[in-house]
């Protein structure tokens, strides 16, 4: 009987003992989280899908999750495999692409804002003579920001530009392609004009005021135009082969972008070997000497988590009010395409569908992309080296935006998880 009772309490104790133990094996949201992202980065590594990557994850004050994966340079100008490849480190600088719009141009028009220098609502030929005719006169500094300026939404400028100012006329010269505020038609050439409107007011070089009043404030010390310039930065993720993909826009009419009075044949500077440190955009390279408005930014993913972290905390760098909150609010703030200024916050858009209400971010077409999610204080900034891998038989490059919502639904699943505990 003793021996019957003492096996009954040990069981009965050890219970509470054993189902400790299970719980402790469960996966938390953290490790839930840093598991999905790794197998899903792992996985495009592997499968020769991706040449590499860098992922940085924070909510509130707290990173959540910063690793690089897979290598910053796999192939080279003839896709041979590099013997070895360069791997890939957090410090990486990436070309970002037109997360140049949202990290340098609309920042810079939020601080002009914020000083009473230019309002959202001013008139483009305000700054700009060429846009003083009754076509051009009702498009605003906000058709720019928001892409219903109805201006060419691509135009190969370097066929008849080799400078910026060269640049900025041509595109002042050029017709209307869709009606001012009827539809939103994403355009780099309005950013090139905000890069351009930036420089009137201010002064300075684009370049020279993003780096005095936006990125040295703020901390962005990895980041600029034409890196190799300087010679401070030896490590930087390689893009293109040259510029295949554009070359096929000059020349296919199924992509939808060529241009009657350009013959593709009457310009032959293409870059024949692979892109690292220099701009993959061909307007920007060619055609602006490696700086624009839209494109030609380099950072890190540490450097773009500093700027991320301003536009969380309302403006806020430290205990500095860099930007007002108001000013902030204005630019996050939806027009009637379900865009706010600069900055994308439609939850259609395919890399962050579904977000909750005053979601933001953007992507780059050479891989970067930012996702915001304010509602819990969180953030995923993933920088995707994609062209490296070169084209595929198709003649794209390989579209990211599924892995990019693999990632975001994974941070909306963690949010959740830990707003329940």
């Amino acid at each position: 009987m003793k021996k019957h009772l003492t096996i009954i309490l040990i069981s009965v104790f050890a219970l509470p003992l054993f189902s400790s133990c299970q719980n402790k094996r469960r996966e938390t949201p953290k490790t839930e989280l840093i598991s999905t992202i790794d197998s899903v980065l792992k996985s495009q590594v592997a499968s020769d899908k991706i040449p590499g990557a860098v992922i940085l994850i924070k909510k509130g004050n707290d990173v959540i999750y910063e690793q690089a994966y897979g290598f910053a340079q796999k192939y080279d100008y003839n896709h041979n495999l590099l013997n070895p490849p360069e791997k890939m480190t957090p410090g990486h600088l990436f070309d970002i692409a037109s997360l140049t719009k949202v990290i340098g141009t609309t920042t810079s028009i939020m601080f002009l804002t914020d000083r009473g220098l230019i309002n959202p609502d001013d008139h483009v030929y305000k700054y700009i003579k060429a846009f003083d005719t009754p076509e051009k006169k009702g498009i605003t500094i906000r058709n720019l920001l928001t892409h219903t300026a109805g201006l060419y939404e691509w135009y190969p400028l370097y066929y008849r530009s080799s400078d910026k100012q060269e640049t900025y006329k041509l595109i002042g010269e050029l017709p209307l392609r869709f009606p001012i505020a009827k539809q939103r038609r994403y355009s780099d050439l309005g950013f090139i004009l905000l890069g351009e409107i930036i420089e009137k007011i201010s002064g300075l070089p684009l370049e020279e005021f993003e780096k005095e009043n936006i990125f040295q404030p703020i901390g962005m010390d990895s980041t600029t135009y034409n890196p190799l310039k300087s010679g401070k930065f030896d490590k930087i993720a390689a893009t293109s082969h040259g510029n295949p993909y554009e070359k096929r826009m000059v020349s296919d009419s199924t992509l939808g972008f060529t241009i009657k009075d350009i013959d593709p044949d009457s310009w032959s500077g293409w870059r024949k070997y692979t892109l690292r440190g220099e701009v993959n955009d061909g307007n920007t390279w060619y055609a602006n000497r490696g700086i624009s408005g839209a494109a030609g930014l380099f950072s890190t993913v540490n450097d773009l988590q500093k700027l991320v972290d301003m536009l969380k905390n309302k403006g806020k760098v430290g205990d500095h009010q860099f930007i007002s909150q108001a000013t902030i609010d204005l630019f996050l703030t939806k027009d009637k395409f379900y865009n706010g200024l600069g900055w994308m916050m439609d939850p259609e858009n395919s890399f962050m569908r579904n977000g909750p209400e005053g979601t933001f971010g953007h992507t780059g077409f050479t891989g970067p992309s930012i996702s915001v999610i304010p509602k819990y204080k969180a953030s995923v900034i993933l920088l995707i080296n994609r062209q490296n891998n070169g084209l595929l038989k198709s003649g794209e490059y390989y579209n990211l935006n599924p892995v990019r919502l693999q990632v975001f639904n994974a941070l909306m699943h963690y949010c959740k998880e830990s707003a329940g505990r």
